[in-house]
């Protein structure tokens, strides 16, 4: 048999698990001990959550779903945090008893929320939720399924059925009456519809390179959104890096929430896998990708205005590293200074929906775990910021 014969019945490992060998690598470094539970998390069925549509009678849906004891973790994480800033006076007996509910390792955010002060708490958690974005969820530990969506009486659908997780950026971009929003990398179109249901865009720009991933992001919007709302959101097909040279310094708020190795996704589905062999040279790119989105994202922001980045990925070359080199870039090439916003207090609210990884140097990590199996989901907030030191003594000489 010639040497093509031999290559050619030579077995074809799957991508699947090429993805998770290149995982075991990695991540057990990264995650040390966590990793085993966040293996069988991610090769275990994903949870989702119930996106409300508000743009549909919702009333009877909310008790539907409150029958079958699922709760709207978004409005539940405030009240949680009232309780725990009273509590947090009374910090002794409240800490025997975080022990006590939370197993070994998950413990541990409880008891940061426990012992801040109300001075430290109070600001960032009254003013981070205040989205009318309603998304119910089942406790930990519950894998019942979710109905599939329903049509109301106009022919929109009640829900969307979406990875929880996917929320947090969303809610961390935290958008303000009438801000000017561009989500950059927008397909399939998850996200972006979370960010109609806050109500308060004042313009919406929703933007995905790929024209067939483009095409379900118009059907999720025909499928949930009124015409008239419809009519306020531009979607277009550009290539997201070059939206810098497009419109810069235009919007209040930018969501980069980038193409990435999908973890989830490559260790389960050979369709569309990333770890394909052929792929290599593309999966070695994705870095680089994801910090060109990310700066244009940055350009296309007014100063004071906020970039969330994103992934559902677990890897600190395409999280962490990429904001690092971000901040560096657009510092010393374009003059612009960054801040890097502290959403530690996301940890604080969520703690009872989902496992977060509490080393994580930038940014906050929904790590998948057996009993709250949302996530991977990486998102880190910045902030433009309005002058910079390095130009001031320029403008003093004109």
């Amino acid at each position: 048999m010639g040497v093509g014969g031999m290559a050619a019945t030579a077995p074809r490992i799957p991508a699947t698990r090429l993805a998770l060998h290149h995982f075991d690598m990695s991540y057990s470094l990264q995650l040390k001990d966590l990793w085993p539970s966040v293996r069988l998390g991610l090769l275990c069925e994903q949870k989702y959550g119930a996106l409300l549509n508000n743009f549909s009678p919702v009333d009877h849906v909310t008790q539907e779903l409150e029958l079958l004891n699922a709760t709207d973790f978004v409005s539940e994480a405030p009240r949680k945090a009232q309780r725990w800033q009273r509590g947090a006076t009374a910090e002794e007996a409240g800490r025997g008893e975080s022990r006590a509910q939370e197993g070994s390792g998950e413990g541990r955010t409880v008891m940061r929320a426990e012992t801040m002060t109300q001075a430290e708490m109070s600001p960032p958690l009254r003013a981070s939720i205040s989205s009318n974005i309603k998304c119910y969820t089942f406790p930990r530990g519950d894998i019942t399924r979710f109905r599939p969506a329903r049509p109301d009486s106009l022919g929109l659908l009640d829900y969307y059925l979406m990875d929880a997780a996917s929320l947090l950026p969303v809610l961390a971009l935290d958008v303000q009456p009438d801000d000017f929003v561009l989500d950059l990398c927008a397909a399939p179109g998850g996200k972006t519809l979370a960010l109609l249901q806050t109500g308060v865009c004042g313009h919406l720009a929703a933007n995905d390179v790929s024209l067939s991933r483009t095409k379900r992001l118009y059907h999720i919007l025909h499928s949930y959104v009124p015409k008239e709302i419809r009519e306020t959101v531009s979607v277009t097909s550009y290539d997201g890096r070059d939206w810098g040279q497009l419109g810069g310094g235009t919007f209040h708020k930018v969501l980069v929430d980038v193409p990435c190795t999908t973890d989830r996704h490559s260790v389960m589905e050979e369709d569309n896998n990333i770890f394909h062999k052929r792929r290599t040279k593309e999966r070695q790119m994705l870095p680089m990708l994801q910090l060109q989105l990310l700066m244009a994202g940055i350009l296309a922001t007014k100063p004071g205005g906020e970039v969330v980045y994103s992934t559902c990925s677990l890897s600190p070359l395409q999280n962490e590293h990429v904001i690092e080199r971000a901040v560096e870039i657009a510092e010393t090439e374009f003059n612009i200074s960054i801040h890097v916003e502290d959403l530690s207090h996301f940890r604080t609210l969520f703690q009872d929906t989902f496992s977060f990884f509490s080393d994580c140097r930038l940014g906050e990590l929904v790590l998948p775990h057996l009993t709250a199996n949302f996530g991977p989901m990486y998102f880190c907030k910045l902030r433009r910021m309005r002058g910079t030191v390095k130009a001031m003594p320029l403008s003093s000489h004109g």
